[in-house]
């Protein structure tokens, strides 16, 4: 699963809509701020615009020590997701490594670890949203990337696959969650005119290390183990802990810097830590539910794909080649994709994801279709072509269902809604293929998902087009109300006035 960045500013200033859900800004504001080396603030609000040091309000300055987050937020990208979208390689050593000819489940349990950590990954968003606002960017992703390396160098001293079900399923992947989403908030510090850019860059991180990283797993699991390519991995992610020092927050006016001197901190009211005003708008909860409907076989070809393969062409093959088929793609349609979102107006982008999860649910239902290795590749080269546009759009349409005011926590809770499906689908497949002997079947039951929430989310335009309209009429019977209190209240004063001056003539 490709990320998904945080990105409310209009298209028009904060760059095309493809870049993907990355830069969200944000401000802390309406209490003091904890110490400026955390950046930590009592209330979150969305802002299209930060000010930074030396700014006037509304001024990031567009590069300078920003250059140094965007590559730091880049190999955040690349590491957390490269090694999340490389686990179809993890997933056939692991089976290799725990399997056993009397336990008949064991693609069932192996499954669980990849999507317990995607899942717990999303899961975590909304959580993590609220603890960026309290106590900044620097601080979160710091001690993310630190639990998660514990996370994964923890995973390679297990002796049964159970342990990793919380070393690398929740703790690892609770960490990178923690690591991640400040990523994308403090791009939006840094960058205004240049943020679609930074996006697409950032981004390309997760699309390199997922072409590159399934060959260098191969290639280590080969020579030293599945146990000591943890090992290695672990390294990715202490260079994420050192990464996460460079969020240096702003402190942007006197209050602000006050406020760190002192070191006070204060929470804000719980309604707005936890907003969930979005889930008035009729069109974003069928798209909050509508999106997490089509996902239940989205991560299927992820987790088992690899596994496919062996079964179907042996050793004669390499299976990593369709991961990098899919990274290459995913990566071009974020670009393509992203930049015809510019010229679809309003809410009628959703078209773009309804098509994407057509395609993508097709594709699946294709796989086992393949009997020539060729077709599998150009399956996955069609799926990762719309799995990029349906990650590239989430920010835009989140943007024009509920405003960039709301927008930061509407993503972070269809995030966490979307881990549910994205953790229960490859084991199901898992157990499908634990009963049958194939995963064909398990491929066309994870193309249906796809097929069913893309209809549910073609209501979204007519939905969001009947609300403004009320919204409209709610504004023009307003102002007629208004005009006539006024009227009103203009002959009463007329009427109150003539007597007055009838009495004072009569003296």
């Amino acid at each position: 699963m490709a990320p998904v960045s945080e990105q409310p500013a209009p298209q028009g200033e904060g760059g095309p809509a493809g870049a993907s859900p990355a830069g969200l800004r944000q401000e802390n504001g309406g209490g003091e701020r904890g110490p400026a080396g955390d950046g930590g603030g009592a209330v979150p609000v969305a802002r299209p615009e930060v000010p930074g040091p030396g700014e006037g309000p509304g001024e990031p300055p567009e590069g300078g020590w920003g250059w140094v987050v965007m590559l730091a937020a880049m190999w955040c990208n690349g590491a957390v997701f490269g090694i999340q979208n490389s686990c179809g390689v993890l997933f056939v050593s692991m089976l290799q490594h725990f399997g056993g000819s009397e336990d008949r489940q064991m693609a069932f349990k192996t499954a669980w670890v990849s999507s317990l950590s995607m899942g717990m990954v999303f899961f975590c968003s909304p959580i993590v949203s609220i603890f960026t606002d309290l106590f900044g960017c620097r601080k979160v992703a710091v001690i993310g990337a630190a639990v998660g390396f514990v996370g994964l160098l923890s995973s390679s001293f297990v002796s049964t696959i159970e342990p990793l079900y919380f070393t690398y399923g929740v703790l690892f992947a609770c960490g990178c969650s923690f690591a991640y989403q400040p990523s994308l908030v403090i791009l939006g510090h840094y960058f205004k005119k240049r943020l679609g850019l930074v996006n697409g860059i950032v981004t390309a991180g997760s699309s390199l290390f997922t072409v590159s990283l399934p060959f260098l797993l191969r290639v280590l699991i080969d020579s030293v183990d599945l146990f000591n390519t943890l090992r290695v991995l672990c390294v990715l992610m202490f260079i994420l802990f050192l990464a996460g020092f460079t969020y240096k927050p702003f402190i942007s006016n006197a209050k602000d810097k006050e406020g760190a001197k002192k070191g006070k901190f204060r929470f804000p009211p719980e309604k707005k830590i936890f907003n969930f005003s979005v889930f008035k708008v009729m069109s974003y909860r069928i798209w909050a539910f509508g999106i997490p409907a089509a996902l239940f076989g989205y991560f299927v070809p992820y987790v088992h794909l690899m596994k496919h393969v062996k079964d179907r062409f042996g050793d004669s093959v390499r299976e990593e080649v369709l991961l990098l088929c899919l990274g290459i793609t995913s990566g071009i349609g974020r670009l393509i994709f992203g930049r015809v979102a510019d010229y679809i107006p309003g809410a009628k982008k959703v078209y773009l994801q309804v098509a994407s999860f057509f395609f993508i649910g097709l594709m699946s239902m294709m796989i086992p279709l393949c009997h020539v290795f060729g077709g599998l590749i150009a399956v996955c080269l069609f799926m990762g072509l719309f799995d990029g546009c349906f990650i590239c759009i989430m920010a835009p349409i989140a943007f024009e269902l509920v405003g960039a005011q709301d927008v930061s926590q509407a993503i972070g809770f269809l995030l966490g809604l979307m881990s549910v499906p994205m953790t229960v689908g490859p084991p199901i497949a898992g157990l499908l293929r634990d009963r049958l002997g194939t995963y064909d079947v398990a491929f066309y039951l994870a193309g249906v998902p796809p097929l069913i929430g893309g209809a549910i989310l073609c209501l979204i335009p007519w939905v969001h087009e009947r609300q403004k309209l009320k919204e409209r009429a709610k504004t023009v019977d307003g102002e007629t109300t208004e005009k006539m209190l006024e009227n009103e209240s203009t002959l009463v004063s007329d009427a109150a006035e003539k007597p007055v001056k009838e009495v004072e003539s009569g003296f």
